[in-house]
């Protein structure tokens, strides 16, 4: 589809937020750090975290060399702090296997701890300009409309890729933009509830408009809520371990107040399980 190719890439170039990760020379580490960050959390409490992540540890080497709890205590309140863990093994494996540098293989980026198909196509595309279709919800959200005439994409399916390769130009500079303005489309005017059509570029292009924006239903699965959750009690476990001395305190006294005794202890029980803390003689604290 070259004509909805270059309604993007000119739109872009227009319109595109000024973000770190979109910088030149901003370098595939923190491209890498940046996916990390970006997986079900927006872009405003996302960019904060990356900037102190990156003075902090400018290379993966330099993370590599703290100890995860650091990781755990810097990734602060982002959520889902596994991925501060997986980001920590990565980094390690970064320096022991590609000589502390990022690959731009595929294969070699799926087998770091903690990348999935998306995040090593999406670094491959944004930090070393590699031809490959990057499709997040944003970009699954433009493509239902735009191409398929639907209010709402459906689950993740391997679709999405076919339909977003068929968007690409030939050229690879010119798809990692295109991959990049599709996203951008979907996070400021493409919207879920409130769609701002009046202002797309690719308004005349749109399947879902010429049908008469149809209600095609939305079959996503929904997130529970966080509050009164097992997520809400293992983020203050992880607050508690953060802020205290030494990153530890007596498991008595952690979160001792929670009003649900069985949440309090399964959300402990869960971060040992998954490495996030670790207990002994009684105390508890983040993994060493």
């Amino acid at each position: 589809m070259p004509d909805l190719a270059t309604a993007l890439i000119a739109w872009y170039r227009d319109n595109a937020r000024d973000l770190p990760w979109r910088r030149p020379g901003f370098g595939a580490w923190g491209v890498l750090v940046s996916e990390f960050m970006l997986q079900q959390t927006p872009v405003i409490r996302v960019v904060p975290h990356l900037e102190a992540w990156l003075a902090r540890w400018p290379t993966p080497a330099a993370l590599a060399a703290a100890a995860p709890a650091e990781a755990v205590r810097q990734w602060a309140n982002l959520g889902y702090p596994r991925r501060a863990l997986w980001l920590h093994r990565a980094a390690v494996q970064l320096r022991d296997r590609h000589g502390g540098e990022v690959p731009r293989d595929l294969t070699d980026l799926l087998a770091l701890s903690g990348v999935g198909a998306y995040t090593a196509r999406a670094v491959a595309v944004f930090a070393y300009g590699e031809r490959h279709p990057v499709v997040d919800t944003n970009t699954r959200r433009v493509l239902a409309r735009v191409v398929e005439g639907r209010s709402q994409p459906g689950p993740p399916a391997a679709r999405d890729l076919a339909a977003m390769a068929a968007v690409l130009p030939a050229g690879p500079a010119e798809a990692a933009v295109v991959n990049a303005a599709a996203m951008e489309l979907g996070a400021t005017v493409c919207l879920a509830r409130v769609p701002r059509c009046e202002v797309c570029p690719v308004k005349d292009r749109c399947a879902w408009r010429r049908a008469g924006y149809p209600d095609t239903g939305d079959t996503r699965r929904r997130q529970a809520a966080y509050e009164g959750s097992d997520r809400q009690a293992r983020g203050a476990v992880l607050r508690v371990l953060r802020e205290s001395p030494g990153h530890a305190s007596p498991l008595v006294d952690v979160i001792s107040d929670w009003p649900d005794a069985a949440q309090r202890a399964r959300a402990i029980a869960s971060l040992i399980a998954d490495g996030l803390a670790g207990e002994a003689d009684g105390v508890l604290s983040l993994p060493s």
